[in-house]
C-alpha cells in the first residue's frame, strides 16, 4: 500500500479522533522511521514520548520474541517468573521507599490507580491538580486534567477537582486550607503538553511539606518525565524529595503498552485484595519488554546521556529561538512565532517533532541513545530552517 492508500483506508474505517502526520510509517530502527513510500525521517517525537531507546531496540525485540514463543499471556490469577523479575528490577530503579508496583497498560490507567490508592490511604475524596496539566482521558484522570477542550463534554460526571496554577505553592496551601477533604495533590513535574512548563525545586519541596501537614498524598505523574528521560529515573531525585506515588508509562516498554504505579510503603500497606485490578496489566509481553528496557538503560548507563543531549540541543538552538526549556530528553523550544508551519517544514525535510498547547512551542523527545551524528543532522536541519523561515509571514 502507498501512503495515499493507507491514509484513505484508515480514514474510511477509523473514528476520526486524531490529528495525524500526513504519512504512513512502516518501519523503524534507532532514531529513524520510514514511510510507505520509502522516505526516511529522523524521529525526535518518538510516537509521543515513547521510544526512549529508539525504534525496535534489539534487546527489547529479542526479549519480546522469546517471550511470545514461550507464554504469550496469563493474567495476575497466576504468578509469573517474568513478572517477578520485572517487578524486582523496577523496584531497584525506584526511589527508596517507593518499591511497591501495580502494573497496568497506559498512563491514564496509572493515574486513575494512583488517585484511587490516595483516596484509600487517606480516606478522603478531594483532589487538587494544576491548571494546564494533563493526566489522561479516562474519566478519573480527566477529572484532574484542566483543559476545557477535553473536560467540557463530560463535566457533569467528573469528580470535583480544585485547580491551582502550576508553580504556585501558596495557591496549593490555600486550596488545602480551604478544603479538609483533599486526598491528593497530583501534577506533572514538567507540564509537557502545555509547552514544557517548569517549576523550581523549592516548589516541589514545598508541596511535600504541605501534603504532609494536611494528610494528602503527593502524586507525581511521570508518564513523560520518568524512566530516566530527565537524567534520573524519577525527576524527584533532582529535587531532593519524594512523592507518595509515581505513575509511569510511555517509555517503560519501548513501545509495548505498559504502565505502572510506584507506591510508598505506607500507601501500599493499606491496599487489600480486590482494591484494584487489570486483566492485561503485568502481562508477559509487557513485562519482558519492560525488563529489557530497564536493563538496557542500566547496562549502557544511558541516563548519563540525558543532560548532555539537552545541553547540546539547547546550546545550539538558543541563539535562534526565544527559549529552550525542559530537562534531558524532554525539551520545549519556544519560537518567535507559530510552530505549526515550522513543524510542517521540518517534516518535509525529514524530521519529526511535536506540537504543544502553546502555539509557539515545538517539543523534542529524542531517545537517550541518540548518536551524535543524528544530533548534528537534526541541529543542521532545524537551524537552517529557522534561518530562512519568515515568522512575520506565518
Amino acid at each position: 500500500m502507498t501512503t495515499h492508500d493507507v491514509i484513505r483506508t484508515e480514514d474510511a474505517f477509523q473514528i476520526p479522533t486524531y490529528h495525524k502526520f500526513p504519512l504512513a510509517l512502516v518501519r523503524g530502527e534507532g532514531v529513524y522511521v520510514w514511510d510507505a513510500d520509502g522516505k526516511r525521517y529522523l524521529d525526535f517525537y518518538g510516537g509521543h514520548c515513547v521510544t526512549l531507546l529508539g525504534h525496535c531496540p534489539p534487546k527489547v525485540v529479542a526479549a519480546v520474541q522469546e517471550q511470545a514463543g514461550t507464554l504469550l499471556f496469563y493474567s495476575n490469577a497466576a504468578y509469573s517468573p517474568v513478572r517477578a523479575r520485572a517487578a524486582a528490577l523496577l523496584a531497584a530503579f525506584a526511589p527508596e521507599g517507593l518499591g511497591h508496583a501495580f502494573f497496568c497498560n497506559s498512563g491514564t490507567e496509572a493515574n486513575e490507580t494512583a488517585l484511587k490508592l490516595a483516596r484509600k490511604w487517606t480516606g478522603k475524596p478531594g483532589v487538587v491538580a494544576m491548571t494546564d496539566g494533563f493526566h489522561g482521558r479516562t474519566l478519573g484522570s480527566l477529572a484532574a486534567t484542566s483543559n476545557p477542550k477535553y473536560r467540557a463534554p463530560y463535566a457533569d460526571v467528573l469528580p470535583e477537582t480544585t485547580f491551582v496554577p502550576f508553580g504556585d505553592a501558596e495557591a496549593v496551601a490555600n486550596a488545602l486550607a480551604a478544603r479538609d477533604d483533599v486526598a491528593a495533590v497530583i501534577l506533572e513535574p514538567i507540564q509537557s503538553m502545555a509547552g514544557i512548563t517548569e517549576a523550581p525545586p523549592a516548589y516541589f519541596r514545598a508541596l511535600r511539606r504541605l501534603c504532609d501537614a494536611h494528610g494528602a498524598a503527593l502524586i507525581f505523574d511521570e508518564v513523560q518525565t520518568g524512566v530516566g528521560r530527565t537524567g534520573a529515573f524519577s525527576i524527584s531525585e533532582h529535587f531532593g524529595m519524594k512523592p507518595d506515588l509515581i505513575t509511569l508509562a510511555k517509555s517503560l516498554g519501548s513501545g509495548v503498552p505498559v504502565g505502572a504505579v510506584l507506591a510508598a510503603d505506607a500507601v501500599a500497606a493499606t491496599v487489600r485484595h480486590g482494591d484494584q485490578g487489570s486483566t492485561f496489566g503485568g502481562g508477559m509481553l509487557a513485562m519482558a519488554a519492560m525488563t529489557a528496557t530497564l536493563e538496557t538503560i542500566r547496562d549502557e548507563a544511558l541516563m548519563t546521556r540525558a543532560p548532555r543531549i539537552f545541553e547540546r540541543i539547547a546550546g545550539a538552538l538558543r541563539p535562534h529561538v526565544k527559549a529552550v526549556r525542559g530537562r534531558g530528553c524532554l525539551l520545549g523550544v519556544e519560537l518567535h512565532g507559530p510552530a505549526a508551519p515550522v513543524l510542517a517544514k521540518l517534516r518535509a525535510a525529514g524530521v519529526l517533532a511535536g506540537s504543544a498547547a502553546h502555539p509557539n512551542v515545538i517539543r523534542l523527545m529524542p531517545p537517550l541513545n541518540t548518536p551524535d551524528e543524528a544530533l548534528d543532522a537534526f541541529l543542521t536541519a532545524f537551524t537552517d530552517l529557522l534561518a530562512t523561515h519568515d515568522f512575520a509571514a506565518s
